[in-house]
């Protein structure tokens, strides 16, 4: 396997070393892999396996991330490796994400894309951003690192799809390369996320909120699972929350199918989803969006009037009636990056 020294990390005596990176603060022994299966500690020093080596590359619309209110209708080069600090039984890339080298093998094979390819490509397929996606960005941080550095140099935007259980030393350190994130806030129950992501709430809380603090621009995906987050007590909690951090900050709310190894609960009902929008809006939030619906809850209006400003059909941007950020009609800022 390749490998590269990690960062993030300290050292202990006995060849122990605490990695820094994620809020599950890993203490490992000599030959021991951490939680993401990715990171080792080889001879009392932390490696990752996965710098530079690429599970999947592919250009998206940022719309597919998915940001609503980052760059609106341009491509991002999407890019991951294997691995995942959570064991979400009903993960989507749960062939990728899951996959991790302390089983032995990944049974997956990487292909190695170094950092400046990776920049190279995104200009010459006239992306404006680099999306670290589709697994953990937490995990393969080094390689994210590396690359956001180089894109920020080269006139590129920078952002992270991430289930949001990292340090903050973590988030200091990427901050001035990295532009924006939507957080994946999956759960408003500590014991939800215990016993179905084997993780905690609180960091991923406190990474939202540090995001704000750092100027990171924000968006949140909540997937609503019936039986599981669909009631109107947690929905109400989570609105209140992001209201709680900034108005502004777009939720997105994303339509459940059954897959990988939960199928306890049905797809989740366009009348959920709707009936999640409407707390959101109550509690205050002024952009709420529908997922995995498409033809519904897509558009994005001006708050102040009312005006029709950003038109999508799915991931395809129809239309964009913005004048320097502000609606047309009524001149009110609408938060967000649009440049």
């Amino acid at each position: 396997m390749p490998r590269h020294e990690a960062m993030l990390y300290s050292r202990r005596e006995g060849k122990k070393v605490i990695c820094e990176l994620c809020a599950h603060d890993c203490i490992l022994n000599e030959g021991q892999f951490g939680i993401c299966g990715v990171r080792q500690n080889i001879d009392g020093v932390l490696y990752t396996h996965v710098f530079e080596e690429a599970i999947a590359a592919h250009i998206d619309p940022i719309e597919k991330k998915p940001f609503f209110h980052f760059l609106p209708g341009s491509k991002s080069l999407s890019i991951a490796t294997i691995g995942c600090n959570f064991r979400c039984p009903f993960c989507q890339n749960w062939e990728i994400s899951q996959a991790r080298y302390s089983d032995g093998k990944s049974g997956l094979k990487s292909t190695h894309l170094p950092v400046k390819e990776v920049v190279r490509q995104a200009i010459i397929n006239e992306c404006q951003s680099i999306s670290y996606t589709y697994t953990e960005p937490t995990v393969f941080f080094e390689y994210a690192y590396e690359t956001a550095r180089l894109a920020k140099e080269s006139g590129l935007r920078n952002n992270f799809v991430t289930n949001g259980f990292m340090t903050e030393k973590a988030l200091e350190t990427i901050q001035p390369y990295l532009d924006a994130a939507n957080v994946d806030l999956k759960f408003f129950r500590e014991s939800s996320y215990k016993k179905i992501c084997k993780a905690r709430l609180e960091p991923v809380l406190q990474s939202i909120r540090k995001m704000k603090e750092l100027g990171i621009w924000v968006e949140v995906t909540t997937l609503i699972i019936p039986g599981i987050n669909d009631s109107e007590e947690e929905l109400r909690d989570i609105a209140r929350f992001l209201a709680g951090v900034d108005c502004d900050l777009p939720w997105h709310l994303s339509r459940f199918h059954p897959d990988y190894n939960y199928f306890e609960a049905p797809a989740t009902p366009l009348s959920a989803l709707e009936k999640a929008r409407d707390i959101g809006r109550a509690e205050g939030l002024r952009y709420i969006y529908l997922g995995n619906v498409w033809g519904e809850g897509e558009d994005t209006f001006c708050p102040n009037c009312g005006q029709l400003l950003i038109k999508r059909d799915g991931f395809m941007v129809k239309s964009i009636r913005l004048t320097n950020g502000r609606c047309p009609n009524c001149h009110y800022q609408i938060a967000g990056v649009f440049s």
